[in-house]
């Protein structure tokens, strides 16, 4: 079991959050106009890291196909 983590935006990551996030949430935070008050959470799911920020922006170590193409419904 991997525990998680929180930091406020635009604070240096902790230890715990990968390298392979250190860049996204790098490029998510400054993509935001003001991130007062927010903060950023990490846990980690099926012994993968997920990192997201209060407003529901969601960084993650790979990237997600949006579009299913098994889904036809």
């Amino acid at each position: 079991m991997r525990l998680g983590t929180r930091w406020p935006f635009g604070a240096e990551p902790p230890a715990s959050v990968p390298a392979e996030l250190r860049d996204r949430i790098a490029a998510v935070e400054a993509a935001h106009a003001d991130g007062t008050g927010r903060n950023w959470t990490l846990t980690w799911l099926e012994g993968r890291p997920i990192a997201e920020l209060d407003d529901g922006t969601v960084v993650r170590d790979v990237i997600a196909d949006a579009h299913d193409a098994d889904e036809d419904w």
